[in-house]
């Protein structure tokens, strides 16, 4: 069994509004759901994710954009005025559903604390004095994400010690990842990895690994 590790962005990219939600997201908790891999979420980040959610989804965001362009185009002519209405009622559509599938949120967030092949976690004491040890290093991670990074190396060390081996972290927070935006790899976060034989992904559907081919196959047999 494949033991996938996810963060806040995934929580986001899951339980978005249609605009914003990513269709990798929804099909690894499929995949989860299917028995096909087993998935692990530091509680803390459901959590964590709702306040972003609520702030970056908000439809007014985009539907005001086009409107003001609708005025433009208005006053030089350039759109129709059916063109215009259509345009119009599409967007207070738009406004409704992603309005609705907001006031859903809470309800959304709750459900995943019962979705099948998904194992939400708490930070326990070893987790957290992990943090602290973290904190110490040259890494350049906000406290938050220090205790995010503290749980899953913990609680991969946990799976190991119950004879797990195939141990992944689908990651797409840039800070959490183990390589700079030139593909050169960051330390020491790449060590702490490497060390807890967890293999890191920069998206959800675990098509190719992100990090560099030549940094070595832990998992491989001599």
């Amino acid at each position: 069994m494949r033991h996938v590790f996810v963060e806040t962005n995934w929580v986001f990219a899951y339980a978005s509004p249609a605009h914003h939600k990513r269709l990798d997201a929804v099909e690894l908790l499929e995949r989860a759901g299917a028995n096909a891999v087993r998935l692990h979420l530091p509680a803390p980040c459901l959590t964590e994710a709702r306040p972003p959610i609520m702030k970056k989804c908000q439809p007014r965001n985009e539907a005001d954009a086009i409107r003001q362009y609708l005025r433009r185009a208005r006053a030089e002519q350039t759109v129709s005025p059916d063109q215009e209405r259509a345009t119009r009622e599409v967007l207070d559509r738009f406004e409704q559903q992603v309005r609705g599938e907001l006031r859903q949120l809470d309800d959304v967030l709750k459900s995943l604390r019962t979705k099948p092949g998904l194992e939400l976690f708490p930070l326990n004491e070893q987790m957290l004095d992990r943090a602290i040890d973290l904190a110490q290093m040259d890494l350049p991670l906000r406290p938050f994400d220090q205790a995010i990074l503290a749980g899953i190396l913990v609680r991969a060390e946990e799976l190991r010690s119950q004879g797990e081996t195939e141990l992944c972290f689908c990651v797409t927070d840039a800070d959490l990842q183990p390589w700079a935006k030139q593909g050169h790899a960051k330390q020491p976060l790449t060590d702490l990895y490497d060390e807890a034989l967890v293999w890191v992904y920069g998206d959800f559907s675990m098509n190719a690994p992100e990090r560099p081919e030549v940094w070595p196959d832990l998992n491989a047999k001599p």
